[in-house]
């Protein structure tokens, strides 16, 4: 072990003194992101793929103690600053998969003022990187002299491997078979594209959509991805005049015609994707109350796109909900999209408020009866749900 990771064990009493060595070491060159994975393999003289990054930062999460003086806690919290000064990272990977965040959260720092460093640091980097991948410039192949043919393919493998992932490629998803089951929607792969456990978090959905209609006798909401049909069941029962289901895949459009969805007086369904069916509304004048957003197989990117439409689709009271995934591998990674979500819809002029719902037990991973048994990745591992409304400011 460094003398770097031995500061970062934080022995105490913890002093201004361990504040000025970090800089210090930090200054020489050291990295921030210099892994105990590192030290041990230039010990043992070897240069070896890491199989993961026990940074500096995760040795201060897992040494941060609750019985702190007000001077060590300051002395801590600025030691952290410093790393994420010099390039730290907020989501590297230790040894237990855990970032410095899922340390803290293991060891009951949720909520503290080391937490809410790491997350506004993720906040940061994402923004950051945003920022940074929309204004690249890209050289074309046959600019680069001694183009290494290697990379090339290795990236073409790469990108075949992506795209016969149904979870994580919207084209590839609308290619695969789905299967109903009496709880779930599911790929031919046992993804979860919905399931039954959502019924609580899609009633929230459903009383939002209502929440602020101005007339009663001219409701109109739209649901954007129909999956199992639960939100818009619910949306029926509520006896909207105009009620938009937008829905692309064709094993979920046949289930439809089957249920009848197709007939009902007040519902007008939308076939194909979202991108090509929701502009011409915006010509043809159709406003609404309130719009939901649940898809899947898309990412943070596509909401960024849907952002663009829901500006001139919400009337000026109306509301807009989606169900909130985003990051739910990782509280630390919710509650970073979470600030996220709410600085990006601040900028079309949407203010966004979060109401927390308790998710069932049994969406822990680990549960005796856990959802995920025989699905084929979970999509859900955090303990609390953050639903969110947003409205024009």
């Amino acid at each position: 072990m460094s003398e770097l990771h031995e500061l970062c064990q934080l022995k105490r009493p913890i002093t201004k003194g361990h504040l000025e060595k970090l800089k210090e070491y930090l200054a020489a060159g050291i990295p921030a992101t210099y892994t105990l994975e590192e030290v041990d393999q230039f010990e043992r003289g070897v240069d070896e793929e890491l199989p993961s990054t026990t940074t500096p930062l995760h040795l201060i999460c897992e040494n941060v103690s609750h019985d702190f003086t007000p001077e060590e806690e300051e002395i801590v919290i600025s030691m952290i600053d410093e790393l994420f000064l010099n390039g730290a990272g907020w989501c590297l990977i230790n040894a237990k998969n855990e970032t410095p965040g899922c340390v803290l959260e293991r060891r009951g720092f949720h909520g503290s003022k080391y937490w809410e460093q790491i997350v506004s640091a993720g906040v940061r980097a994402e923004v950051l990187l945003r920022h940074m991948e929309s204004n690249i410039e890209f050289i074309e192949e046959d600019e680069v002299a001694d183009y290494d043919k290697e990379p090339a393919k290795q990236e073409q493998q790469e990108g075949k491997e992506k795209e016969h992932d149904p979870a994580g490629d919207s084209d590839t998803f609308l290619k695969t078979k789905l299967k109903y089951t009496d709880d779930a929607l599911l790929t031919d792969r046992k993804d979860g594209v919905m399931m039954q456990w959502e019924e609580k978090l899609m009633k929230a959905g459903c009383e939002s959509l209502f929440k602020s209609v101005e007339d009663p006798n001219n409701v109109v909401v739209l649901n954007i991805g129909f999956g199992m049909g639960i939100i818009d069941s619910m949306i029926q029962n509520k006896n909207p005049t105009k009620h938009y289901i937008c829905e692309a895949h064709p094993d979920v459009l046949d289930k439809m015609q089957r249920d009848g969805w197709m007939d009902k007086n007040n519902v007008v369904v939308l076939k194909g994707k979202w991108q090509d069916t929701l502009p011409p509304l915006l010509n043809e004048g159709v406003f609404f109350d309130g719009i939901y957003f649940d898809t899947f197989s898309e990412q943070y990117s596509d909401m960024l796109e849907l952002y663009d439409l829901l500006v001139g689709l919400l009337k000026p009271e109306g509301t807009f909900s989606f169900f909130n995934g985003l990051g739910a591998d990782r509280l630390v990674c919710y509650e970073v999209y979470k600030r996220v979500v709410e600085l990006d819809l601040e900028n079309y002029g949407l203010k966004t408020e979060f109401t927390e719902i308790e998710v069932p037990k049994t969406t822990n991973p680990d549960a005796k009866d856990s959802v995920w048994a025989d699905i084929y990745r979970p999509y859900w591992t955090c303990p609390v749900y953050y639903h969110p409304e947003a409205k024009f400011m």
